[in-house]
Formats: C-alpha cells, structure tokens, sequence
C-alpha cells in the first residue's frame, strides 16, 4: 500500500506510525484498500525538496509537499469504479520536508502530528487527481482532507 523513504534525514517510528495511520484511513475513505495500489512517500529535508521542485516543476525554492500522481483523475476513477487493478499499479510520489513540516505546525499552533498528518492527506488527494487551483476544486479537496482528518481525530491547534 505504500514504501516510506529517508533520504538525508533521521528515521522515526513515529513518523512511520502517522504515516500508516493516515494513508489506511485515505485508503478506505476512497474505497481503494483492497486495490492493491501503492504510494511512494519520500520524507526529506529543504534541500532536497528544493532540488526536486527545479528539476520536476522549475520552481526553484523549497516547498512542504510535493505529488507526482500516476493517473490522470477520470483514468483512475474508471479504474476504481471498475475495480481495475493491477498489482504493479503506483497511485504515485509523494515527498515531504520534515524540516518544513516542524516550522509549518510552529507558525501555524498546532503539533507536528497534525501537520504531517495533513500533508500526507493532502498529497494523497493530489495522487487522486484534486487540485486547488480553481476555488471550487480547493473547496472541494479541502472537504476531503479535513474529512480525514476529523475522521482520525486529529485536528487544528491542537
């Protein structure tokens, strides 16, 4: 269902716990926990998200989270609504900074679970085929995301 990588930073237990929490519970939101797709998810550090952002978005600076999804969102909602799975199918990437995460939950009050709880949700949704570029799709992604993590009980300024 999904691999975890470091890549220049510490491994945690916790973060490996957050992370399987979060994805079982996209997983069944979505219906796909017997689909047999898989994510990648990459927690890293600023340097290497920034080196990642350049190379795959020509944006040169450092971000939280970044999604690289497989599918386009009417191919995947075709391939869940016909239940055409395939074992070797990867939903896709998704890479986070660790180092970002820890300054976000900062700024914003609220503990670093709840943050990387949401950026794993809201690459997950990304992988989905959401986006947020138009208000009504960020309306409706954010819907999601915060239905998740009701869901898991985590929330906001905690």
């Amino acid at each position: 269902m999904y691999e975890i990588i470091y890549k220049d930073i510490k491994e945690k237990k916790e973060y490996e716990q957050e992370i399987k929490k979060v994805i079982d519970e996209c997983f069944k939101e979505e219906k796909i926990e017997s689909s047999k797709m898989c994510i990648t998810i990459t927690l890293t550090n600023p340097k290497n998200i920034q080196e990642i952002n350049k190379q795959y978005r020509g944006i040169d600076k450092a971000t939280d989270v970044l999604s690289f999804p497989m599918f386009e969102k009417d191919e995947l909602e075709k391939k869940i609504k016909n239940k055409e799975f395939d074992y070797e199918d990867i939903l896709g990437d998704i890479v986070i900074s660790i180092e970002q995460v820890e300054q976000q939950a900062q700024e914003y009050g609220h503990s670093f679970e709840r943050e990387l709880s949401y950026m794993i949700v809201h690459g997950f949704y990304h992988l989905m085929g959401y986006d947020h570029i138009k208000e009504q799709d960020r309306e409706e992604m954010r819907t999601k995301e915060e239905n998740i993590l009701n869901k898991l009980g985590i929330i906001r300024n905690k």
